[in-house]
C-alpha cells in the first residue's frame, strides 16, 4: 500500500498528515472522538542525524502535551545514513536519543505504535519502529536488524553458513515472517480490511508491557529470551 492509501484506510474521519524530505508529521481522526498525532519516514529515506533530531522533537512535543493521544509511527525507511558527516556529529547518539523520545512518550500515557509499511534496517529500525511500544506491519514489509554479509563480518561465519541458519533460525534471518516468529512484530495487518478497525483493536487493548520475548517463546522463534530475561531480572532484584 501507497502512504496515501494507508492514511485514508487509517483514518477515514480525515487527516492532516504531510510530507517534507522524507519526513512525516500531523494528525489524523479515527473517529469522531479519537485523534492520532502521526509522525514518520517514508519513501526509503536513509535517517541521517537532521531526521532523527527532527523527529525526536516532533515527538518530544507529543509526549509534553497534557491530552495523552496515541502515537502512530510510520516506517518505510533504508538503514541510517552513515555518511562521514553524520558520523562525526554524533549518529548513534541521535538515534538513541530519537529512541529514548519515543520511550518518553511512552511513559507520558501516549501510546506508541509503530506501522511498518515499507522496509527498515539496521540502527534505524531498532530507533524508530522496534522502539515503539508496539509494532505492527502490513504485508511486503521488509524489516531486518542486520544482512547476512553485515552479520558474517560481526560473527566471523561465513555467509554459506549464516544462510544455513536463518533457514532455520529465525533469530539469523531478515524479513517479516522471521521477525514475527521471534515476536519484534505483534501483528501483521490485513490490508483487505479497514487499518482503522485494526488501529482501534491495538489502543482497545490494555498495554501490559514488553511482551517481545513471551511472543517469540510462543511463536518458537526465540526459544530461550523469556527464561533469561525472567531470571536476569530475578537475580537482580535477589541483589539489589
Amino acid at each position: 500500500m501507497l502512504p496515501a492509501e494507508i492514511l485514508t484506510s487509517l483514518f477515514p474521519a480525515g487527516h492532516q498528515v504531510t510530507e517534507e524530505g522524507g519526513l512525516l508529521a500531523g494528525t489524523g481522526r479515527l473517529d469522531g472522538q479519537t485523534t492520532v498525532d502521526v509522525v514518520g519516514i517514508t519513501g526509503k529515506t536513509y535517517p541521517g542525524v537532521d531526521e532523527a533530531l527532527t523527529l525526536a522533537g516532533r515527538i518530544l512535543d507529543i509526549a509534553a502535551r497534557p491530552a495523552p493521544a496515541p502515537l502512530l509511527f510510520l516506517v518505510d525507511s533504508g538503514s541510517q545514513r552513515m555518511s562521514r558527516r553524520d558520523e562525526l556529529m554524533g549518529l548513534s547518539e541521535t538515534l538513541a536519543h530519537l529512541a529514548k523520545a519515543l520511550w518518553q512518550a511512552e511513559r507520558a500515557g501516549h501510546r506508541t505504535i509503530g506501522l511498518l509499511y515499507g522496509g527498515s534496517a539496521a540502527g534505524a529500525f531498532i530507533a524508530t519502529a522496534l522502539a515503539c511500544g508496539e509494532l505492527v506491519a502490513l504485508p511486503g514489509a521488509w524489516p531486518e536488524v542486520m544482512d547476512l554479509p553485515s552479520m558474517a563480518r560481526v560473527t566471523k561465519l561465513s555467509v554459506d553458513v549464516l544462510k544455513e541458519k536463518a533457514a532455520t533460525t529465525p533469530v539469523f534471518a531478515p524479513g517479516l515472517d522471521n521477525l514475527f516468529a521471534t515476536g519484534a512484530i505483534a501483528e501483521i495487518w490485513d490490508p483487505a480490511q479497514p487499518l482503522s478497525d485494526q488501529l482501534k483493536a491495538v489502543l482497545a487493548r490494555p498495554a501490559t508491557g514488553d511482551e517481545r520475548a513471551r511472543w517469540g517463546l510462543d511463536r518458537g522463534g526465540r526459544q530461550k529470551a523469556a527464561a533469561i530475561a525472567r531470571e536476569v531480572e530475578q537475580l537482580a532484584l535477589a541483589h539489589g
